[in-house]
């Protein structure tokens, strides 16, 4: 089976391909630029490089969330596409499920965390159980000394990654005991990491509905300011 797995989640842009345990290719662009420009261009450069067409596909992973709003609407768009004109399935996988297999080897609770902004992280907890990870908590969106408190309770080690170290790590030194961090190359999401998690769901005949939707855990921030200013309206009124 060859899968084409991407990501656009964050403001990191990645395919990659995978033919059952072995990665073709991957291409990773960690800089903020339009996803909707870029990824058909990586995915393309992928096809080609590996003398491959999309008929040569037989289904795709792409990120269900939490991330970026526009990023993910962009991301699942480009694989319904593809998997509507050639009939191919797809699944989605969470981001934070790929980002925490990249060191499921670790012998304590996996934390990754993205930004979500406003002192906020998208996070879950896991451990690796009998080589395979499970989940400890649900996805959620916590504050950053929420999330610590939470660790703290647990009272194991953890390692932390993701995308969010690069605003956190130095609280999260500070603030939360017994902590580890990766090497940085291994904060970015990747396709393949995705694709590794994904195509066990296709083989299994797994997929994902054609109306399926990305799942945020948070509001767009323009809804958010929006609420914001009719409860401030509110309450200007009410007094």
């Amino acid at each position: 089976m060859i899968v084409l797995a991407i990501d656009s989640s964050s403001k990191v842009a990645t395919a990659a391909l995978i033919k059952d345990d072995k990665l073709l290719g991957e291409i990773t662009l960690n800089e903020k630029r339009e996803h909707s420009v870029i990824l058909m261009t990586i995915i393309n450069q992928l096809l080609n490089v590996n003398n491959l067409t999309v008929n040569d596909i037989d289904g795709y992973v792409v990120s269900k969330g939490p991330g970026s709003f526009t990023g993910l609407r962009i991301g699942m768009a480009t694989i319904k596409g593809m998997s509507f004109g050639s009939g191919k399935p797809y699944v989605s996988v969470s981001s934070l499920d790929a980002l925490a297999l990249s060191v499921s080897n670790f012998d304590g609770f996996i934390c990754p965390i993205m930004d979500a902004l406003r002192n906020s992280v998208y996070t879950c907890l896991y451990k690796c159980c009998n080589g395979k990870l499970e989940k400890y908590t649900e996805y959620v969106a916590l504050d950053i000394d929420e999330l610590i408190d939470i660790i703290k309770s647990k009272n194991e080690k953890v390692i932390f990654i993701g995308d969010g170290l690069d605003k956190y790590k130095d609280h999260l030194i500070k603030n939360c005991p017994n902590c580890s961090f990766p090497p940085s190359h291994l904060n970015l999401i990747r396709a393949s990491s995705l694709g590794e998690l994904g195509i066990n769901l296709l083989k299994s005949g797994d997929f994902d509905d054609p109306n399926s939707t990305p799942f945020y855990l948070k509001k767009p921030q323009a809804e958010r300011e929006y609420e914001e200013k009719r409860m401030q309206l509110k309450n200007e009124c009410n007094n």
